[in-house]
């Protein structure tokens, strides 16, 4: 293939990158990590606050909970108060807790329990956890989750317009819209914005998972006024295997009873008076519910710390070249008669941090680029995800997978794996 783009153009791109320090506080292996949307790397950051932690527990024990470097008893809100700039909330509104299905549970809970016969829209590309525990919620309720949870359909098996979010708002009258920002197989971005206004205007609450947005795309919740908020902290957030997730809570709804309240979402001034009555936090805090995960938490810290080095602006703005880039590099190949498209918005605004590359073959293409140490995964029934991370990517790594896609693609190399039958991806 000729006219594939050069390397030099990559290179190009690189030299006047602000964010390029980043990279080498990561720890990658030989090769290119390119699925940092399912699982950021460790860095030399987060690995220093996990340790210090540790090192607390060992010489402070229980006087960890007071006297530690950051005191592990307001530990969850400092972290939140860290996270905020990155979702464009006011401290008080974030606070990192529970696991993002648990915060769906409660947060959702919470405003079923402020309606009768609640309905929630959803869409039908969503990550399934969050229909799970919506569906849940309904049931505990004695709701038909079948009539009172109404999904918006893709039209293209990609993404989902907001033209139809807005139809179906007007059709089904819900209480709750509740959507991903990213979707999780396409990386299609929602206007948030414009989903917030329209239910506003109708009067319906509308809540986001940020799952696959957070620490890849700047947002601004409370400009915005979106209700209520989730999001992991494992994926661009790099707070390692199962840390622990966030949420926001617009300060309009400071008050409400949480729907899973637990002790550590007391009031902090009398939490320990043991009270049998639970009095919630004045703020985000009241939605956690058991004791903050230290050893889960910590690695996040050290995280957000290289986020607020770098801005989340700038991440945001390297994080749409990467991808713009991307994407020119697969459509070249597409062009040359590669069977292989993008399944991803090419409009940097509807567009997140990750690139549907849809082939036929998606699963053993995937296997045949991890043999070559190039870390990607795979989503039925076609797309490998590519995950060119802002802090820790370059425009030439880019470039080398793209590249040894076009090779495993030429030499047919992935005929060599089997087909998929079920197990992780």
């Amino acid at each position: 293939m000729s006219d594939f783009p050069p390397r030099e153009a990559a290179r190009e791109f690189d030299r006047d990158d602000p964010l390029s320090q980043f990279a080498d506080r990561f720890e990658i292996s030989d090769g290119h990590y390119m699925d940092g949307n399912s699982l950021g790397p460790l860095s030399e950051d987060a690995e220093a606050t996990l340790e210090r932690v540790v090192d607390e527990w060992r010489e402070l024990g229980i006087r960890g909970w007071t006297d530690a470097d950051e005191p592990w008893f307001s530990y969850a809100e400092r972290l939140g108060s860290m996270t905020a700039p990155l979702v464009g909330a006011e401290t008080e509104e974030v606070v990192v807790a529970n696991s993002t299905t648990v915060n769906i549970h409660t947060l959702v809970g919470t405003f079923l329990d402020a309606v009768d016969s609640p309905t929630v829209l959803v869409d039908d590309l969503d990550f399934p956890t969050d229909h799970y525990a919506i569906r849940a919620q309904l049931r505990q309720r004695g709701y038909d989750p079948d009539e009172h949870l109404v999904a918006v359909e893709s039209r293209d098996g990609r993404t989902i317009e907001e033209d139809d979010v807005v139809v179906a708002m007007d059709a089904c009258d819900p209480d709750v819209v509740f959507l991903p920002s990213v979707l999780y197989r396409s990386g299609q971005l929602l206007d948030v914005e414009r989903i917030t206004e329209e239910a506003h205007d109708r009067g319906i609450l509308a809540g986001f998972d940020l799952a696959h947005s957070v620490g890849a795309v700047d947002h601004d919740l409370s400009g915005v006024g979106v209700d209520f908020a989730v999001w992991c902290g494992y994926k661009y957030l790099n707070g390692g295997p199962g840390a622990i997730a966030g949420l926001y809570v617009n300060r309009d709804h400071f008050g409400e009873t949480p729907a899973l309240a637990g002790w550590w979402g007391h009031d902090k001034e009398t939490q320990f008076d043991m009270n049998l009555a639970f009095t919630p936090a004045e703020d985000a805090g009241a939605w956690q519910i058991g004791t903050v995960p230290m050893l889960s938490a910590a690695p996040l810290e050290g995280s957000l710390r290289m986020f607020e080095e770098a801005g989340i602006e700038a991440v945001r703005e390297k994080s749409v070249s990467l991808t713009s880039y991307l994407v020119k590099l697969v459509d070249a190949l597409s062009e040359a008669g590669y069977d292989c498209e993008v399944g991803t918005p090419r409009d940097a605004d509807r567009r997140g941090g990750h690139v549907a590359v849809e082939h036929p073959e998606a699963y053993r293409v995937s296997l045949a680029l991890k043999e070559r140490d190039i870390v990607v995964d795979y989503r039925p029934p076609n797309v490998v995800r590519v995950c060119p991370a802002p802090l820790y990517t370059s425009h030439e790594d880019v470039w080398e997978v793209v590249d040894e896609l076009r090779a495993i693609l030429d030499e047919a190399t992935y005929e060599q794996f089997d087909r998929q039958d079920g197990g992780v991806t």
